[in-house]
């Protein structure tokens, strides 16, 4: 064969590479898998769709319903990318640099990078339909106070003296208020120490260079420099990796320290209770939250040295418990609101004045069933239902109960970024100011939901 055919045979080869029927057996595994999972969390997004359906109390389907069901299908079927995406990329990363193994070729890499985009897309429509409910959640402040009388000097003709009733203290509720704003973007992890660790480990420690594929044959001279060429499926396979990985470990600190040191959320279910103010919250018509802080002690408005004498009768067990019932401390509950109440505080906020107590309800426990599915079997027909909540779920309504979301929102981001620029770090920066823009927009529309929910002063907020 002579020098010009051998050439010839060189160039198809390069044109044209031999093809992988291991590869594209791979490929017709992934497509498989993510065929049957997308089939099978219909079934999950129909019962979030039921569960919100009897949360709404409404009777007929109708585009509404319609829409929640693809809103839920959108979140569910992003879980499904997800997954399959970092398996795979996982897989390439594990078995690339140890294995003889052909990693896919940047036309294969396409439909790889298909999915992460629908993927990013599908869990930005969850991520903004969640923000949406928590920056709308109705707010009740429930203040127990009531005025105190306290005597005057001038008498009376009876020769008795006069009494003035103390007007209730507002700062109390503005106390709380301040303290709801605070905790509306807490999240389990630190986003700056993510970004950051997820930095150093891909540039400090060099792991971004096992994202390099083998040099493919090129008519590259021997006297150019050769550019490194990258796998989109290892870096994003190792960058995933790394970000679920780091998050997940922050997230069970976080946990143990909740535990063992510090709470923000028993602290706030505190503050309630020294406070002497109750909080309803209600992300849907008929379904919320309720914190119980009535003061075991009648009253809040007080000095500091009645407010210390009252915590150390409380710590000491000489007054009652803080509960909702007699003689328990369980000031957390979920709540599902039967169509009567809903109507009730609907014509409170109108109002604003008036208490009623034909609106009864009675205290339940979940069964398990209904905490594994987050739905509710029994429908509030006389009376509404209060459910113990252990697990303090009114953060569902804030950042902090919706960390998976966030969490895969923001490995999502900085993926996508990075597979359109091949760059940790500007993804890391803007992945950082993606964040930073989010915690504003929740802080800023969270307070103007309080005030108009609440018609307490924003001027008094911080």
């Amino acid at each position: 064969m002579d020098e010009s055919s051998s050439k010839n045979v060189n160039t198809s080869f390069v044109s044209n590479p031999p093809v992988d029927h291991a590869l594209m057996y791979k490929t017709h595994v992934i497509n498989t898998a993510m065929a049957v999972l997308a089939a099978l969390v219909v079934v999950l997004s129909v019962l979030k769709t039921a569960s919100w359906k009897r949360r709404v109390a409404l009777a007929a389907i109708d585009l509404k319903i319609v829409m929640m069901f693809l809103l839920f299908y959108a979140g569910d079927l992003a879980n499904v990318f997800v997954l399959v995406t970092v398996a795979t990329g996982v897989y390439w990363v594990l078995l690339s640099k140890h294995l003889s193994v052909t990693l896919p070729l940047p036309h294969q890499e396409k439909h790889f990078v298909t999915y992460i985009l629908c993927a990013f897309a599908l869990k930005a429509v969850q991520f903004l339909h969640k923000l949406t409910v928590q920056l709308s959640v109705d707010i009740f402040f429930i203040d127990w106070e009531r005025p105190r009388n306290t005597p005057r000097r001038p008498m009376s003709s009876a020769g008795q003296q006069k009494r003035d009733r103390l007007p209730v203290s507002i700062w109390r509720t503005y106390f709380v208020a301040n303290a709801w704003i605070e905790i509306q973007t807490v999240r389990k992890i630190k986003p700056t120490f993510q970004i950051m660790a997820v930095l150093f480990f891909l540039e400090g420690f060099g792991f971004s260079k096992y994202t390099l594929r083998e040099p493919w044959p090129s008519s590259t001279s021997s006297n150019e420099a050769a550019t490194p060429s990258y796998s989109l499926v290892l870096r994003y396979g190792l960058a995933s990796s790394l970000w679920l990985g780091i998050g997940l470990m922050q997230a069970i600190f976080t946990s143990f320290y909740e535990i063992c040191v510090y709470d923000k959320f028993l602290q706030f279910v505190d503050l309630c209770s020294v406070s002497n103010i109750s909080v309803l919250l209600l992300p849907q018509k008929c379904f919320g939250y309720y914190i119980h802080g009535r003061s075991v002690h009648g009253h809040a408005d007080t000095n500091m040295e009645e407010m210390n004498k009252n915590l150390r009768r409380e710590a000491e067990s000489l007054c009652g418990q803080r509960g909702l019932l007699p003689s328990t401390d369980m000031q957390t509950f979920q709540v599902a609101l039967n169509t009567r109440l809903r109507s009730q505080y609907d014509r409170i906020r109108q109002s604003f004045t008036g208490a009623h107590t034909d609106m009864d309800y009675y205290v339940k426990d979940k069964l398990g069933l209904e905490t594994v599915m987050d739905l509710e079997l029994l429908e509030p027909f006389e009376k509404s239902i209060f459910y113990n909540d252990r697990a303090s779920s009114f953060s569902d309504v804030l950042f902090y109960g919706q960390e998976t979301t966030l969490l895969v929102f923001d490995m999502l981001f900085f993926c996508v970024v990075d597979l359109a620029y091949q760059n940790f770090v500007l993804a890391g920066i803007l992945t950082f100011i993606e964040q930073m823009i989010f915690q504003v927009i929740c802080v800023y529309f969270g307070k103007k939901n309080l005030v108009y929910k609440t018609q307490v002063d924003g001027l008094f907020l911080i």
